[in-house]
């Protein structure tokens, strides 16, 4: 699954591990997190995630 990048603080999405502290289950992708989802860094929403390369 493609992981995702925060493009102001460089955190790492990946789908195999989730973001359990938001509720987010491990194996979810990208695209299936909810919209009010931010980054659980720096607070961004998802429209600041880019592809990682």
């Amino acid at each position: 699954m493609q992981k995702y990048v925060c493009v102001p603080c460089g955190y790492v999405y990946d789908p195999e591990v989730g973001d359990p502290d938001s509720g987010i289950a491990p194996g979810t992708a990208f695209d299936d997190i909810p919209d009010d989802w931010v980054c659980p860094v720096c607070g961004v929403g998802k429209d600041m995630f880019e592809p990682e390369e």
